[in-house]
């Protein structure tokens, strides 16, 4: 699941309060990087459970309305079609799901009013009611009601995201690449699918978990060399001038730039710029674009960089 766009933010996020702190001990900041990397994947399995949790409440709510209906004795049949949604049954038997779940003690119980509320906005929503009243009753139509859920109710909650943020400090911009790839799971799932689905991996290959600690040793250990490369290109600006969190980007960049010939220079770059118009002001962007770009056509030029065709 954390794919290279997450490590470099949160090699960003590491690197500028590693600077920050003045303590050099790389094998802190290494730690750090694994553990907030770790936390991202913790963040996945916690908003696939919410949806699970969600599923939960509509199972409550729909025991308490019928055994109202029941005392009152108003003839009132519910429909059970939201509840044994056969999507988020397959999501609550999933295996991989609850073993991480408990081994990592994550839990909703402790939000069982934010939960309500999130089931009540689903209920009022325009799709939850064209999925009750309409008369198909396919898998197909499970799985997207809940996609429709996440991507409207879900991703881009502020709410959520604020209580996020407050249950753990590693989730701060976490979210918006989480659900990306929560979305992602709900589309592999099928009706075939069994309690033995496997979610997406924490890392797709040891190579990406190799390529996160690599960007951090190679980026602190040479600081010295990209801060001269730096120096030497912003002339009519002084180095101590330029913005921490701008300095930290472009050094990040040139390790990667300098240190990594399978990946192309223009991918780099661009990683770097979108980085730099999220985390940092908004003239970084071009500023980080035209240093990165300069300093790379500058060192092929000398035979200094050689990147693989």
């Amino acid at each position: 699941m954390i794919n290279r766009e997450l490590i470099r933010l949160k090699l960003v996020q590491v690197l500028y309060s590693y600077l920050q702190k003045g303590i050099y001990r790389p094998d802190v900041a290494e730690k750090e990087l694994l553990l907030s990397l770790d936390k991202a994947y913790d963040l996945y399995n916690y908003m696939l459970l919410l949806m699970v949790e969600i599923g939960r409440m509509s199972v409550r709510m729909l025991e308490m309305r019928e055994s109202r209906s029941k005392k009152l004795n108003d003839g009132v049949k519910w429909s059970h079609k939201f509840a044994d949604n056969r999507f988020i049954l397959q999501l609550e038997s999933n295996r991989q799901l609850r073993k991480y779940c408990d081994e990592q003690a994550l839990s909703w119980a402790d939000q069982e009013d934010f939960v309500r509320a999130l089931y009540n906005n689903v209920e009022q929503s325009e799709w939850y009611q064209q999925y009750m009243s309409s008369g198909n009753d396919t898998y197909e139509e499970d799985r997207e009601i809940w996609r429709l859920i996440y991507r409207h109710l879900i991703a881009g909650n502020e709410e959520l995201e604020a209580l996020l943020e407050d249950n753990n400090v590693y989730w701060n911009d976490d979210k918006a690449i989480v659900d990306s790839f929560v979305l992602k799971t709900i589309n592999r799932f099928n009706e075939a699918s069994t309690a033995a689905e496997p979610l997406l991996p924490e890392y797709k290959s040891q190579e990406d978990r190799d390529f996160a600690t690599k960007l951090l040793q190679r980026a602190l250990n040479g600081q010295e060399y990209y801060y001269s490369l730096i120096n030497a290109t912003t002339r009519k600006w002084e180095f101590g001038r330029i913005a921490l969190m701008d300095r930290i980007i472009l050094q990040l960049g040139l390790a990667e730039i300098t240190t990594f010939p399978n990946i192309p220079i223009s991918v780099s770059i661009n990683e770097y710029v979108d980085i730099a118009k999220f985390y940092s002001t908004p003239k970084s962007g071009k500023y980080i674009n035209a240093t990165l770009d300069g300093i790379a056509k500058k060192l092929i030029e000398e035979g200094k960089l050689v990147k693989e065709s």
